[in-house]
């Protein structure tokens, strides 16, 4: 049976809930209190203390009154009534954790329970004293042994002794009732509460562990894929003219000095809007070397924009695909025009080409996926990347994000 707080009551409970239980005799507090297996086990050792401490009780009572009939009476009596007062309001309480009720009411109906066990205990322990001294009392006139009249006190003396039974009937029914019982039970849904949501930030992190991890991985795909590409475009540029390689490489060698720090700064998973501008820009100052001077570009943010957190790699890989798709295919001068742009709460980074526009087979690759991936796993609904013809031809690749979101990160 499970409870309704979401842990079974005839099961152990765990290392971190568990409090005591080593000793042979307390082992029964290895189970939820007030669950059956904690009842029993709780039972048995009252009991048999109980049973010791009635077997020494009913034995002087029978010395004194020389009756072993009586004596076992007297014995059997205060056994039943102990017991009694002892199990009632935990026995009570056992039942109502069993019946599977909601957390607020079962913890009101436990206490109410252990309450009335504790009432029902005091009005067995009168009666039980009440017979006991029906068994004890003619025998002890027999022997003239009947105890005097009490003498009078004053009300001083009598509030004094009033306030004293008070506390004692508190204390033994309190405690020995159920008092203490209800103070574990307490005590371990703290316990549980505590468990509960350390579990629940261990499950936490570890997602977003398992999310950098991914992340990382993604980031591993397009940084190479950016770099080959790049290396290849220098490569092919040797054979038709040495000197602008030459040049070529040594823009490729500042661009990969100013970029890489950035690029696996924090292990590459964070990074600010500025810096991955700074990254672009660098790139397209790069392929400006590389094609000759036929590319222009523009790369414009305001200072605020530029703070923002945003994902590595997603706007140097639009850029290139930009560059290949857009630019390169199509002779003559092109433009690429990198632009942040904050409506109300939504924070829009465009990248737009003025090259041969979309043709087929473009969106479907690495790059692009990877871009539409790591957007999923670092925002999931709240951030959309869309492809789309520009006005006046060309390719438009936009990013959108929460500001908010980008806030967040940043933080």
């Amino acid at each position: 049976m499970t409870g309704r707080s979401g842990y079974p009551l005839r099961q152990v409970l765990p290392a971190e809930v568990l409090v005591g239980g080593n000793a042979v005799w307390s082992r029964y507090r290895q189970y939820p209190v007030f669950s059956a297996r904690w009842l029993g086990g709780r039972s048995l050792l009252f009991c048999s203390v109980i049973a010791l401490v009635t077997v020494f009780t009913g034995g002087g009572v029978g010395l004194a009154v020389q009756d072993g009939v009586v004596a076992l009476k007297v014995g059997l009596s205060q056994f039943a009534a102990f017991s009694l007062m002892a199990m009632l309001g935990p026995a009570l309480a056992t039942i109502v954790r069993h019946r599977r009720w909601t957390e607020s009411r079962e913890r009101k109906a436990v206490v109410l329970a252990v309450l009335v066990g504790i009432v029902l205990s005091y009005a067995i322990d009168k009666m039980a004293s009440a017979y006991v001294m029906s068994l004890v009392q003619p025998q002890l006139e027999i022997l003239g042994m009947a105890p005097s009249k009490a003498p009078e006190v004053g009300p001083v003396l009598k509030a004094i002794g009033l306030a004293l039974n008070i506390a004692a009937l508190i204390l033994i029914y309190g405690l020995f009732g159920g008092g203490l019982a209800l103070r574990a039970y307490f005590s371990e849904r703290r316990r549980w509460e505590a468990h509960r949501h350390a579990l629940e930030l261990g499950e936490m992190s570890g997602r977003a562990h398992e999310a950098d991890l991914r992340l990382g991985v993604l980031q591993a795909q397009v940084e190479p894929h950016f770099l080959f590409n790049t290396l290849a475009s220098v490569r092919a540029l040797v054979r038709q003219d040495p000197a602008q390689a030459e040049t070529t490489l040594d823009a490729l060698v500042a661009f990969l000095r100013a970029t890489i720090p950035k690029l696996r700064d924090d292990r590459g998973l964070h990074s600010t809007l500025g810096q991955q501008l700074d990254i672009c820009a660098s790139y397209l100052a790069l392929m400006q070397v590389r094609m000759g001077g036929r590319l222009s570009y523009a790369v414009t943010a305001d200072e605020a924009q530029r703070a923002l957190s945003f994902p590595p790699s997603l706007l140097i890989t639009l850029v290139e695909n930009a560059i290949k798709h857009g630019i390169e295919p199509r002779p003559g001068p092109g433009r690429i025009e990198v632009s942040v742009v904050r409506e109300g709460e939504r924070l829009r980074i465009r990248v737009v080409d003025d090259g041969a526009g979309l043709q087929p087979g473009i969106g479907g690759g690495m790059g692009l996926a990877n871009v539409r991936e790591q957007l999923v796993q670092r925002f999931g609904a709240q951030a959309s990347f869309r492809l789309h013809p520009g006005e006046t031809g060309g390719v438009v690749a936009e990013i959108e994000i929460p500001c908010t979101v980008a806030t967040e990160l940043q933080a």
